[in-house]
């Protein structure tokens, strides 16, 4: 079985995404942000791997297939963009600053935590793409030289907790504004908060997708300038 389990071509692809579904009922089950399909899916997975005996680099080579459907997956947030376009030209120069100020907000908080805390520099590059999608994460850490195990992780965390408490807390500071609420889920948790967005409503899953293209425009532009400063 174990011999199986590491020569087969794409038992892990079909382990991951049973591990998704799996997470995926339970949250429609109980309702509840914490219940969160990603991280369901995250613990079956390593409790699968820990309990069956099967080696690691087998299941991500076997599971590497999902790679391919990052990039195509986030152009596809550009649709309920589309469809809210006029709202968007309303409030350009509001979505503007806010993205530009989400962003490089994300990124000073790493390098104030990085010294607070005295990471390697190594370290600190790869944590600062850490509010973008995986897609573009990926090649900003592997492009600084940072540890692109790390960055993914973080970038899932950050979406995950995002996800989570997103929707709290702009109930907690009363921001009910379709466009600030979708705004904040992107630029802080990219993809996996604009699920949540999207869940929320049209317009809020639309403003967060469009703050996860700019967001990872403006990392890739200034994430060089921001490693200097480490």
């Amino acid at each position: 079985m174990l011999k199986f389990l590491n020569e087969s071509t794409f038992f892990g692809l079909f382990i991951s995404i049973g591990a998704y579904f799996a997470g995926w009922l339970l949250n429609k089950k109980f309702k509840k942000d914490f219940v969160n399909p990603l991280i369901i899916a995250v613990i079956l997975v390593i409790a699968f791997v820990l309990i069956s005996g099967m080696d690691f680099e087998a299941y991500e080579k076997q599971a590497s297939f999902l790679n391919y459907l990052l990039t195509p997956a986030t152009i596809c947030l550009a649709i309920p963009l589309y469809k809210q376009l006029g709202i968007l030209k309303k409030n350009l120069a509001a979505v503007s600053v806010a993205v530009v100020a989400g962003s490089v907000a994300a990124m000073l908080s790493i390098l104030l935590v990085s010294l607070a805390f005295g990471v390697t520099h190594e370290i600190y590059i790869s944590l600062l793409p850490k509010s973008i999608t995986t897609a573009i994460g990926m090649g900003v850490s592997e492009e600084l030289g940072g540890v692109q195990e790390i960055t993914v992780a973080v970038i899932v965390v950050t979406g995950v907790i995002g996800a989570m408490i997103g929707k709290p807390l702009c109930k907690l500071f009363k921001i009910s504004n379709p466009v600030a609420v979708g705004l904040a889920f992107g630029v802080s948790a990219h993809a996996v908060g604009t699920s949540k967005a999207l869940e929320i409503g049209e317009i809020e899953g639309a403003m967060s997708g469009l703050a996860i293209v700019v967001t990872g425009i403006l990392t890739v532009a200034l994430s060089p300038l921001f490693a200097l400063f480490y």
